[in-house]
């Protein structure tokens, strides 16, 4: 399978001043999907424009006509299966089939206690997760679910008419661990990861590339305990967050050479972050586009 190129849009511009255009324009350059971080605020850009996924991706659904859209990721921190089941639903139908839903377990970030509560530890929010992804299915695939959980409940909740893409949009599972694995093999039609953070401050490529191999050998396990064929997933990386930071958007030949030694671990799509001026994330536009343009055919020719 030849690898797939995307990107992921973060929502800080005004939709009429710039926004738009970006969506568009990721369109125009070929990628394969641009996703957007579901967060209520992240990171560095806590106190600057920050905008909602889910209208964003509306709006990018009735301003492009081919490109993918997702979240990348959507987590159990501030959303509930019953009312997100609904506008996903809805976001499926606006964009005729094209949306994906990258979801994960969360993390302690600023969207951990925005709505007051105190911040979930990790078996906490992975007791959350593994309840979260099964209802959020069964939503999306019934015609009414009524369910008592310990941490979720639904009473009749209807998601009707189901969405376009049958039995119901993809999810695009964001895991590391055993437990996310085994959602991910359970109910995922893709698998997220962006290495392993331990690696980011001190290690080097080579590390993160072990490591890679490591997490795609327990997705594989995990999947042979369900009798799945691991083929059927795919293996989206974000990139970012591993210890060669954005030295492979720094030309085309950089991207190739990490994309092509990704390749060949096994991943089928990587995400890379369209430029944001400063910031973490300041390619140079110019190059950005000729990464878009010509590295999947030099890939492909690989």
């Amino acid at each position: 399978m030849s690898l797939r190129l995307s990107t992921v849009i973060l929502p800080v511009d005004r939709w009429h001043e710039g926004g738009r255009a970006t969506w568009q324009r990721a369109e125009e350059l070929g990628f394969h999907a641009a996703y957007t971080y579901d967060h209520l605020s992240w990171r560095t850009f806590r106190d600057g424009p920050w905008f909602g996924a889910l209208p964003t991706l509306t709006a990018a659904a009735a301003a492009t006509t081919r490109l993918r859209l997702g979240t990348l990721v959507t987590s159990p921190n501030f959303r509930h299966p019953v009312t997100l089941a609904k506008e996903l639903m809805t976001l499926d139908d606006i964009s005729g089939g094209r949306l994906t839903l990258g979801i994960g377990a969360g993390t302690n970030g600023f969207d951990a206690t925005a709505l007051g509560q105190e911040p979930w530890t990790p078996r906490q929010r992975a007791d959350r997760f593994a309840e979260f992804v099964p209802l959020l299915d069964r939503l999306l695939t019934e015609g009414s679910v009524t369910e008592r959980g310990e941490f979720y409940a639904a009473e009749e909740a209807r998601t009707l008419p189901g969405c376009v893409q049958r039995p119901r949009l993809p999810f695009a599972v964001a895991a590391t661990g055993p437990r996310g694995l085994d959602l991910a093999a359970r109910h995922g039609q893709a698998w997220v990861t962006t290495g392993d953070p331990k690696l980011y401050e001190n290690g080097t490529p080579e590390q993160s590339l072990t490591a890679l191999s490591g997490q795609l050998e327990r997705l594989n396990e995990a999947c042979a305990k369900l009798d799945r064929n691991p083929a059927e997933l795919d293996k989206i990386l974000l990139h970012g967050f591993s210890p060669d930071r954005n030295k492979p958007l720094e030309s085309v030949s950089a991207f190739v050479d990490f994309a092509a030694r990704h390749q060949a671990l096994g991943f089928t799509e990587i995400v890379i972050h369209w430029p944001v001026p400063h910031s973490d994330f300041a390619t140079a536009q110019s190059v950005f586009e000729k990464i878009a343009t010509e590295a999947p055919a030099q890939l492909a020719r690989d």
